[in-house]
């Protein structure tokens, strides 16, 4: 057993959850989206409508990341971005804040989280970081937030986590890159990473299946994760080595494959990249996947079957989530567009702020 806790205790939030008022994603109506910004020196977390607008704007203690969305009940929990130790809870019916979580002594959040099937345990991605361990706090979301304990995240620098559609296993990025609050972002074990994709078992923690890079790819950090509704996990990529011609910055994965499968385009095309994806996502049907880099200031997209990439340029583009048979990019500059699955792009909104990293739809499109 990996985990911290006795697994009478992990699974003892069951049936708790019913005794909680809340409030439906079908019964709220909005919002569709949430985003991290920046407007001047303060931070915000907006909640966005289908059409880019704003349905709430709150503050932040500090710069924000991504968020977790609960399946049901229209709640949400926004991360602080790493090495930040704050997360808020924030009832999406009326855009307030209804609760804080803090990292425990010695850790601190990644930025990303997940939720069981059932919306009553909340997993957050940590960083032990006098040990470099990647660990996965796990939260009694039925119970106010209550820390429950923790376990092993398979790797170094676990980053994003999803749960996938059999509602029984974690995917988990793990980056591979060690760091320490002591000395900011600064990347400490450059020479030695081991980035991997685990999957963990919810009912215990175990690791079932794990794959990293191809040794001459092993800089290749996996960072960010999208899953498709036939299980398909999507993995953005962040190259940690020289500058190179050709690096890929999106892999395909499901957990019985041997190896990672990466997206081929044009070596000029991937080094316009500049060796960095900062958001991935599927369509809704799952039948392409696209990919963010704000360094090349564009998006690449893919059919999953293979093909040659669609391209489409835009200034600090980042933040990336389905809408439909296509998807919504938010940008530095506080726009927003719509794109179909050739990436033909419609501008929704524009806001007086900058977007940070990630777009996050409401529940799993």
């Amino acid at each position: 057993m990996a985990l911290t806790l006795p697994r009478r205790a992990f699974l003892a939030t069951a049936g708790s959850a019913a005794v909680l008022p809340s409030v439906s994603w079908a019964e709220v109506g909005a919002p569709h989206y949430l985003a991290a910004a920046q407007v001047g020196e303060r931070y915000r977390l907006l909640g966005l409508g289908a059409d880019g607008a704003a349905v709430f704007d709150l503050p932040l203690p500090a710069r924000g990341h991504a968020a977790a969305v609960h399946p049901s009940r229209a709640e949400a929990v926004a991360f602080a971005r790493r090495p930040g130790r704050f997360a808020i809870v924030v009832d999406c019916a009326d855009g307030r804040i209804s609760a804080t979580l803090d990292a425990p002594p010695g850790r601190h959040f990644y930025g990303h989280g997940a939720f069981s099937a059932d919306g009553q345990r909340l997993f957050t991605t940590e960083n032990a970081y006098a040990t470099g361990d990647g660990r996965i706090g796990i939260w009694d979301a039925a119970a106010g937030y209550r820390r429950l304990g923790d376990m092993p995240s398979g790797g170094v620098g676990p980053h994003d986590m999803l749960l996938l559609p059999d509602g029984e296993t974690l995917a988990v990025a793990n980056g591979g890159i060690r760091t320490h609050p002591e000395t900011g972002r600064e990347k400490l074990n450059l020479p030695t990473m081991q980035p991997n994709l685990s999957y963990l078992r919810v009912a215990d923690g175990t690791v079932h299946a794990q794959v990293g890079p191809p040794p001459a790819l092993r800089l290749n950090s996996i960072r960010h994760l999208a899953v498709s509704p036939d299980g398909l996990v999507a993995a953005a990529l962040q190259w940690q080595g020289e500058p190179e011609d050709g690096v890929p910055l999106l892999a395909f994965h499901r957990p019985h494959w041997s190896e990672l499968r990466l997206a081929e385009a044009e070596p000029y095309q991937l080094a316009a990249m500049q060796g960095y994806a900062g958001s991935v996502a599927f369509t809704g049907g799952g039948t392409h996947a696209a990919i963010t880099s704000p360094r090349g200031g564009r998006i690449m997209a893919w059919r999953t079957e293979g093909g040659a990439p669609a391209i489409w340029s835009r200034p600090d583009v980042c933040g990336l989530a389905a809408a439909g048979e296509g998807w919504i990019a938010t940008d530095g500059l506080g726009g927003i567009v719509a794109l179909d699955e050739t990436l033909a792009p419609r501008a929704l909104a524009r806001h007086g702020l900058a977007f940070d990293n990630h777009l996050i739809p409401r529940r799993a499109a």
